[in-house]
């Protein structure tokens, strides 16, 4: 399984807004094929700015490079048509080793 993240730093006076996109946005992303499920995560930014991260467990890397190709680059151009320089998104990817519960 991979685990795709993606961790959005988002100014205080558009955060409400952002939030209020990001659950569609996710619906959206788990529609494409090998994408099994998401996660939300809400951290204190600490400076006003709000914090989330999603992780998306993906099926396989090969998922994860088809949706890279395919559809990222559209979906990343609206968030920035929306919000502009109003936050920030870094991504990592992570394959799951081992499942401890």
């Amino acid at each position: 399984m991979i685990v795709y993240e993606v961790r959005a730093e988002v100014e205080a006076e558009v955060a409400e807004a952002y939030r209020h996109w990001l659950e569609p946005h996710i619906r959206e992303i788990l529609a494409i094929p090998g994408f099994m499920h998401a996660e939300l995560h809400a951290e204190d930014g600490g400076d006003g700015r709000a914090v989330w991260t999603v992780r998306y467990h993906l099926e396989s890397r090969d998922a994860l490079e088809q949706y890279l190709a395919d559809h990222a680059p559209r979906l990343r151009a609206e968030g920035l048509a929306r919000f502009g320089g109003r936050f920030t998104a870094t991504r990592r990817v992570m394959e799951l080793v081992q499942k401890f519960e």
